[in-house]
């Protein structure tokens, strides 16, 4: 195992392109440099990168080492933080995945109230879309997930309470050129971009929002950034009700129906088992199990 020195050093030149822009930004000589690459390439016994006449570059298996050292750089680097807030009082930190789908006035409540009860633990917060949820549950990057829709994609002991389902709106802006027709077709609403936020998954296959076939789509990564699209008449597409309908109302948005309807979306509460984390037993406990309490406060 390579020490955290060496990896920053690997980390430095594959950055910077150059051995010479390494040795002056960790203030040693370019020789030391070198000297300790080629050592560290002898002990793993592959080329990490080609020697090119005023640059380097990585090798293929010098972007994966790179790769691995990095995700092993952040893992100290939490370790490290960790030990901090353990020293500082902190004694757990809690991970929550919410769906971009979510309210984001629930969503501050939620921290409001965390703060107030407990005062030796702390709230990490990730927004995802669609099945990234499921993957932060999956490879740990949370502990609870808000509002992750469709089915389970993933293996493992996860528990889940339906949330009811989140219900969708057909939208355009009030300036679009079909804007005035009732009931558009599919060939007029085709010839348009559909937007669609990107699916965050890293691993899990990759889902979108809505879109014909055939259809050019304009991906976005948040609801805020679609809004604003939508807004511009930037293309149409389906919107969680919660967020279209203040749009619709102040006469930004129109509704208009789908030749085929685009049905509600299921949607769930779920958590990685864990009977010791009082975090988690606490937020599950604040939350409730009132499928239609949860869908009013978090959905619709």
């Amino acid at each position: 195992m390579f020490a955290k020195a060496d990896l920053e050093l690997l980390d430095c030149v594959a950055r910077l392109g150059s051995f010479t822009a390494a040795a002056g930004r960790l203030h040693k000589v370019p020789s030391a440099i070198s000297y300790r690459v080629r050592q560290i390439e002898g002990e793993l016994g592959v080329t990490l990168f080609h020697r090119l006449p005023r640059r380097v570059e990585l090798t293929e298996a010098g972007r994966h080492f790179i790769g691995e050292a990095r995700a092993m750089l952040r893992q100290m680097e939490e370790v490290k933080a960790q030990t901090q807030r353990v020293a500082s009082g902190w004694q757990q930190t809690l991970r929550l995945a919410l769906d971009n789908v979510v309210k984001p006035l629930r969503i501050t409540a939620l921290v409001r109230d965390f703060y107030r009860h407990f005062d030796n633990a702390e709230l990490v917060i990730g927004m995802e879309v669609f099945n990234g949820v499921w993957d932060a549950l999956a490879e740990g990057r949370a502990d609870i997930a808000i509002g992750a829709t469709s089915a389970i994609p993933v293996g493992g002991d996860f528990g889940y309470l339906e949330m009811g389902d989140l219900e969708w709106a057909f939208v355009m802006a009030s300036h679009h050129p079909l804007a005035k027709e009732a009931c558009p077709s599919e060939e007029a609403i085709g010839r348009y971009p559909a937007i669609s936020l990107e699916d965050s998954a890293r691993t899990l296959p990759k889902r979108s929002n809505w879109q014909l076939p055939q259809q050019r789509r304009l991906m976005v990564p948040d609801w805020p950034n679609a809004i604003a699209c939508f807004s511009e008449g930037l293309g149409l597409g389906c919107m969680p009700r919660h967020y279209a309908d203040p749009l619709i109302a102040r006469g930004i948005l129109v509704e208009k129906s789908l030749p085929d309807p685009r049905s509600p979306s299921p949607c769930c509460l779920a958590w990685r088992k864990d009977d010791s984390n009082r975090l988690l037993a606490w937020v599950l406990d604040y939350l409730g199990e009132d499928r239609g309490q949860l869908n009013r406060e978090w959905l619709n």
